[in-house]
């Protein structure tokens, strides 16, 4: 945080007065005396700044080298510690005269002076660079605001826990959750107001966010573990926002946070401090919401932003499975229904949904051109294109991304189902981001009953949905609620056909070898965790990793599995679980992402064995974190 122009004013003068007393001498060449008055012999620029007896460190900077210091720097720079300004401060910035760091465990305001000296005809540019501890030069207010934190704290699931609850209870129930949140608020000294049924604004001091962090934000065990007789558990999300300059700028940054957090599906805490996000928690199953208004809401929406477009184009993410298939043709349907041009972008047509694909060009009507690449959607994209994009949230894993930066991009639609992840697309006109929803099919399907068109699917569009919920529910065993089973009826009504989606998912020969040879070589780990290294040679190893994944669920006792497989450079997990075990969280440790239920990662500059060796370590904490 930077001080403003008023903070020290006396020092300020005091850094002019000797610039200017020391370029006039300097400039003379007349050496400086010293505190008795006599010259100083051999007096250079930079023992002139440390000998002037400044009450403060600083530095000078000659072609980015440090070349004296004083005060608390003069030591390490005498034995030749310090050589450059980066190593005192990482991120300094030559064109900011003020700015701030952090050395050796204490915060200090920098201000940076340039000047230039010449003598017998040479030009030397000089900057002094002046540490200021901002305890002792903030004023009161500005000290304040750089200590505080600013938190949101939102009840993921309070209308749900509280509609399968007695009515004689709910007080009851509602009255422990505010205990327990008022008394997290006393432990901190803390202010907290709750601003709606099931919302608490909470400021607190810096020191206290370190005993939060100490604690795992216990405050979310505590609120789950709450019994009332309540079949569902309630669960919390936080957000906090922290190192601003502003305490609006801290409430946008909580603000950041908790949307993500709920996003992600609920239970855990999030830090945003700048650009920095630290995670906690994220251990409890998410709870599906079986409200149909927001489905017709956003197909509504969805409708409006149509009949303004001339034309859509869909993308999809790289390595395209058969949930990103089905929705893009949902979405090709509502389209085309509306009366508009639409085009489905798409890459490498992999063995996972070559046979779907196949169908789809061979059925009666389906346009040659309804799949084009990429660079050709930029042959169609104007000024009212809508891009929708299904399945993804994150631009670096899209098919096409490029196509986003496009000046007529403007308008960009967002259907996906899976956990918020830091990185996402910015600013969609239109979002339907459900991480309860078992699929982004399960989504379109829900919006095409509500869509103001008439719509009506074909059998193999009815198939192409319905295999895009089979897949991601591992045939409806995992993550599938009330609406899951809901949308796959609707589909079946329209045609779609249990066993001619079951023929999309054969495999030939070899692949099933592939998986069996892996399936053997598992290793269990922690007596409930697989683990296998797929080294077989086939067409798709992402896609028989992601197979073998789900194989070894069916192995008595297993709760998670992770296979590992390497292709062009890069070691690839692939992880799933029944639900116990949060296989996100614990990839996410390895830069991964994905759902609580099924997640991955790309790992590069490692091998195999590393990255098996790290995958260990991060379950491990993952485990001692979720106290199990």
């Amino acid at each position: 945080m930077v001080p403003s122009e008023g903070v020290i004013p006396h020092m300020k003068q005091q850094l002019q007065r000797f610039l200017r007393f020391l370029l006039s001498k300097l400039q003379q060449n007349v050496a400086p005396m010293d505190e008795q008055g006599f010259p100083i012999p051999e007096m250079t620029p930079e023992r002139a700044l440390v000998t002037h007896g400044l009450p403060f460190p600083f530095v000078v900077i000659e072609d980015k080298r440090i070349v004296s210091a004083a005060g608390m720097l003069q030591p390490h720079f005498e034995n030749g510690g310090l050589q450059k300004i980066t190593d005192i401060v990482p991120m300094f910035d030559y064109a900011v005269s003020k700015q701030t760091a952090t050395y050796g465990g204490k915060s200090y305001v920098l201000f940076s002076k340039s000047f230039e000296l010449e003598k017998s005809g040479e030009t030397r540019t000089l900057i002094a660079v002046y540490f200021i501890e901002n305890n002792s030069a903030l004023s009161g207010s500005e000290n304040l605001i750089a200590k505080m934190a600013v938190s949101l704290i939102f009840i993921d699931n309070y209308d749900e826990v509280l509609h399968e609850l007695e009515e004689v209870r709910r007080p009851l129930l509602i009255a422990l959750i505010d205990r327990k949140i008022n008394a997290m608020a006393q432990q901190a000294d803390a202010i907290i107001r709750k601003f709606e049924k099931d919302k608490y604004l909470f400021i607190f001091t810096q020191d206290k966010l370190e005993y939060f962090k100490e604690k795992k934000f216990d405050i979310l065990t505590q609120i789950r573990e709450i019994d009332m007789g309540n079949k569902i558990p309630f669960t919390l999300s936080i957000g906090i926002g922290t190192g601003s300059e502003t305490l609006a700028q801290a409430m946008e940054y909580a603000r950041s946070a908790i949307d993500l957090a709920l996003g992600r599906g609920g239970d855990q805490a999030l830090i945003r401090e700048g650009d920095k996000y630290i995670f906690f928690g994220g251990h409890a199953q998410e709870v599906s919401s079986n409200a149909r208004v927001r489905a017709r809401v956003k197909a509504y929406a969805f409708s409006e932003l149509l009949l303004e477009s001339d034309n859509v184009i869909v993308l999809g993410h790289k390595n395209i499975d058969l949930d990103c298939l089905g929705s893009a043709v949902g979405v090709h349907k509502i389209v085309t229904a509306m009366g508009r041009e639409c085009h489905i972008v798409l890459g490498n047509v992999t063995s996972s949904i070559r046979f779907l694909h196949e169908r789809l060009l061979a059925e009666k009507g389906c346009s040659e051109n309804v799949f084009i690449s990429a660079a050709q959607a930029l042959e169609h994209i104007g000024p009212r294109s809508l891009i929708v994009i299904v399945d993804t949230h994150r631009p670096s894993i899209i098919e096409g991304n490029e196509l986003l930066a496009h000046p007529s991009a403007k308008r960009v639609v967002l259907f996906d189902h899976h956990r918020k992840a830091t990185e996402s697309v910015d600013n969609p006109v239109l979002a339907y981001h459900e991480p309860y929803a078992s699929s982004t099919s399960e989504l379109i399907t829900e919006m095409i009953q509500y869509i103001k068109a008439d719509v009506r699917l074909r059998p193999v569009e009815a198939d192409a949905l319905l295999a895009g919920i089979t897949v991601d529910t591992k045939n409806f065993s995992i993550k599938t609620g009330a609406k899951t089973f809901e949308a796959a009826a609707y589909l079946r009504r329209n045609g779609a056909d249990s066993v001619r989606v079951k023929l999309l998912f054969q495999s030939d020969i070899a692949s099933f070898k592939a998986k069996a040879e892996t399936v053997s070589n598992a290793e269990i780990y922690l007596d409930n965790i697989a683990i296998a290294v797929s080294t077989s040679d086939v067409e798709n190893p992402t896609l028989l990793a992601a197979q073998t994944s789900d194989e070894l669920l069916n192995i008595h006792g297993i709760q998670a599995s992770f296979v590992l497989c390497a292709n062009d450079g890069v070691i690839y997990i692939s992880a799933r679980s029944l639900g116990s075990l949060n296989v996100q969280v614990i990839v996410e440790k390895l830069g991964g992402g994905g759902h609580q239920t099924v997640a991955g990662a790309q790992i590069r500059g490692k091998s195999i064995d590393e990255t098996e060796e790290a995958l260990k370590q991060v379950i491990d904490e993952y485990l001692k974190e979720a106290g199990k």
